[in-house]
């Protein structure tokens, strides 16, 4: 390897966190110098930005909302895929595989065909404007992807060891759930991170089934506009809060993740 090819996966990383750097840079700016001169630096630090958010219901509500109903989302997505997963891995009938394909066209559609129906539906139902509503939302797509993912891990264990835990008189339940799960424990990590990570950066659904009391962050952030214009070192506070969560879940299931690209299964 050559002295400058070393240095380009440096220069990538380098690349991949200018945009990053520029709005946690951005978020200890004022509006006014944002618009007014380009600094790599602040020239006049402000911790405004950060207080209004902690303070104002409005944004900090908005954090709580969403990661209330990503939380519900998650939990539900991999709870019922991981039976599914499990059926799909270890027994054939007729049309399985239509089926596991049938699932995953729901994972490939826009979230927007679905938009309209949702709305309906909970505001008949009397759910909209909740967290659950838009966790159930998300699990029209997110438990395809999970039964997918977890699929794949559950199909890399062999048969035998269902047959070794039937004999020593475990029932289904138990070995599932004292056996089995423990096994494909990385299967779950990174079923997990995806479908927290697609219910977090996801809008449309999110703002359409939400108003007022439920109000994700990221709809928030899209109503920001005032007399004078757009907050912009607001929305660059808001924005550097909303990576924290993804980035604690990416460190948390790094090594999960990369045994599932391993498996080439993600």
């Amino acid at each position: 390897m050559t002295r400058t090819s070393r240095y380009v996966p440096v220069l990538y990383i380098l690349f991949l966190m200018l945009p990053i750097y520029w709005l946690v840079n951005m978020s200890f700016k004022t509006t006014n110098e944002i618009l007014g001169e380009f600094t790599l630096f602040p020239r006049e630090f402000t911790l405004e930005n950060y207080v209004t958010i902690f303070t104002d219901p409005t944004w900090y509500m908005g954090y709580v909302n969403s990661i209330t109903y990503v939380a519900i989302n998650t939990v539900i997505s991999v709870l019922v895929a991981l039976p599914a997963a499990y059926a799909f891995s270890r027994y054939r009938f007729l049309g399985d595989k239509h089926l596991f394909f049938w699932l995953l066209t729901n994972r490939m559609a826009p979230p927007a065909v679905f938009a309209l129906p949702f709305f309906q539906l909970y505001s008949a139902v009397g759910l909209f404007d909740t967290p659950l509503a838009v966790a159930l939302a998300h699990t029209l797509f997110n438990i395809p992807l999970a039964v997918w993912i977890l699929e794949g891990f559950m199909s890399g264990v062999p048969k035998e060891l269902d047959e070794t835990a039937y004999v020593d008189g475990h029932s289904f339940w138990s070995f599932f759930l004292k056996i089995f799960v423990p096994t494909i424990a990385a299967g779950i990590g990174v079923a997990a991170f995806f479908c927290f990570m697609f219910s977090w950066v996801e809008l449309l659904l999110a703002k359409t089934l939400t108003s007022v009391d439920a109000k994700p962050i990221a709809a928030t952030m899209t109503r920001t506009a005032s007399t004078s214009g757009y907050e912009l070192g607001l929305l660059a506070a808001a924005g550097t809060l909303t990576i924290i969560p993804g980035a604690f879940v990416i460190y948390f299931v790094r090594n999960y993740i990369a045994k599932g690209f391993a498996l080439g299964r993600v």
